[in-house]
């Protein structure tokens, strides 16, 4: 995929469902031929030896222990609750169902 014609920046764009003008498509066209062609580039680095590359840096996450601190209780968390069904908090919907 060397070279970025109409026809197959057509096929990506329909592919991520985005629409562009004719200008918007040259410009784009052009962006992505020189991300192409830097690509290409690194095909010709000698990567023989290298070990992939898996994560970013060496270091680890440092991790705490899990400790139960400063419970409270049904009642507590629903005292300010601006809409409360026995021992649930109401919410509004946000999902709409499939129709």
């Amino acid at each position: 995929m060397n070279n970025i014609n109409e026809k197959e920046f057509d096929r990506l764009a329909d592919l991520a469902k985005l629409e562009f003008s004719n200008e918007e498509k040259q410009e784009l066209m052009a962006d992505l031929q020189k991300t192409v062609a830097f690509c290409e580039t690194l095909n010709e680095i000698n990567t023989d030896g290298v070990e992939p590359l898996i994560y970013m840096t060496s270091a680890n996450n440092v991790v705490r222990e899990d400790k139960i601190e400063g419970m409270i209780s049904k009642e507590e968390a629903l005292k300010n609750a601006p809409s409360k069904d026995s021992d649930f908090f109401r919410v509004t919907k946000v999902l709409k169902p499939k129709s």
